[in-house]
């Protein structure tokens, strides 16, 4: 064997160290890659207070969510998947506190309103929290266990969205993610695979609507993207091939409301449009079509139940119109409506649960009516309300 020299030594050392370090870049850069282009990584924790817009009424169906003028977070209904909060399973009929300082709160569900149910917040600092149920993973914790009280899932999140066994939510840099049950290429990653945590899908996003099996978002140039399911057309791209990957509808959106069938955006210059299909009243005397229609003018906010719609107006005034078989149109009878017809006025936001409404007036008082079988009014009876009820 021929003898080393101490030089000749030196020189391999160096050489084996040169491409240690080599090795460590690639490995570092290939995983800064994997986090940017193919949804690895999530944010951290931030402790920054963070400009957020306010959401401060949610409804599933079966159970509802308020936060009051002091950031303080009260659920009440359905329990069975501890889809409330408070630790437990059992069902409330008036409102509970949850946790402080909450800025935006998300409740998800489905049509038939017992099921599918998880909740969502989001903490004046930015961290998203989750609870509820967990067997598709669409709380985003990596696992598919329920949680009775929050979780910590991300940070750095300024808005929120749970669907139908999903949840989308958007970081502080424009980025959505997406996690949870992905049948009809919901999640927007171009798979049907179910995802246990959330995962990037497009960058520049400020608004996201999960629906029942689609969502929709609005980028920051004011476009409008969709994807899912679409076999009523509920995506307005003119055809029913459901779109694994998003794809653009239409420019100068604002704000986006999905349900089931069907969806409802409100353009830059405040006009309603609708698309898809809802048999008891689209809106316009319409109960269908695959391209966007317009519904109504000067909309500020808009917000879909299972078969029915609920508008703001730039005065106040509240407007709805679709399914009343249990009263959650609000104007007293359990007669559908075809067109928008006017409630009630001073309110500033507004949540369509599957059968049951919403409102929250200038004062800060929330009103409900509608589906009460499990309690989701708040009113402390289980008893439908045909008109709005005064309930915090």
């Amino acid at each position: 064997m021929k003898k080393q020299s101490l030089k000749d030594l030196v020189r391999e050392l160096q050489k084996y160290n040169k491409m240690v370090v080599m090795i460590i870049i690639v490995v570092i850069v290939a995983i800064l890659a994997g986090s940017r282009f193919f949804g690895f990584g999530i944010p951290h924790a931030s402790n920054t207070v963070l400009e957020i817009e306010r959401n401060i009424v949610s409804a599933s169906g079966s159970h509802s969510l308020f936060i009051s003028e002091d950031g303080t977070l009260w659920s009440w209904g359905n329990n069975i998947w501890g889809q409330l909060g408070d630790g437990s399973t059992s069902f409330s009929y008036i409102p509970i506190k949850i946790m402080d300082n909450v800025a935006v709160v998300s409740a998800g569900g489905d049509n038939i309103m017992m099921s599918g149910s998880h909740t969502m917040a989001i903490t004046n600092d930015g961290n998203l929290w989750a609870w509820g149920n967990n067997r598709h993973g669409q709380l985003g914790d990596g696992t598919t266990d329920d949680r009775h009280s929050p979780v910590w899932i991300m940070g750095n999140v300024i808005a929120v969205s749970a669907g139908n066994r999903h949840t989308m939510a958007i970081t502080n840099d424009g980025t959505l993610w997406a996690w949870g049950l992905n049948y009809g290429g919901r999640l927007g990653d171009g798979t049907t695979r179910t995802r246990l945590r959330p995962r990037r899908i497009m960058d520049n996003v400020v608004a996201v609507s999960a629906g029942l099996f689609h969502t929709m978002a609005i980028r920051a140039d004011g476009s409008l993207w969709a994807w899912g399911l679409n076999n009523a057309e509920q995506l307005g791209d003119g055809t029913n091939i459901e779109r694994r990957r998003p794809i653009k509808i239409m420019d100068d959106m604002a704000s986006v409301s999905t349900g089931a069938d069907y969806t409802m955006a409100i353009g830059t210059d405040g006009t309603l449009w609708a698309w898809g299909h809802n048999l008891r009243g689209l809106g316009a005397g319409r109960t269908g079509s695959s391209i966007p229609i317009t519904i109504m003018d000067e909309v500020v906010t808009v917000s879909i139940g299972g078969e029915f719609t609920m508008a703001i107006k730039t005065d106040g005034s509240l407007w709805t119109w679709g399914d009343n078989r249990r009263g959650q149109l609000g104007d007293g009878t359990t007669t559908d409506s075809f067109y928008p017809i006017r409630i009630m006025d001073d309110v500033i936001e507004i949540s369509a649960g599957c059968s049951n409404a919403f409102a929250v007036t200038s004062d800060d008082t929330l009103w409900a009516w509608g589906w009460n079988l499990s309690a989701s009014l708040g009113d402390g009876t289980r008893e439908n309300r045909h008109t709005p009820m005064q309930i915090k």
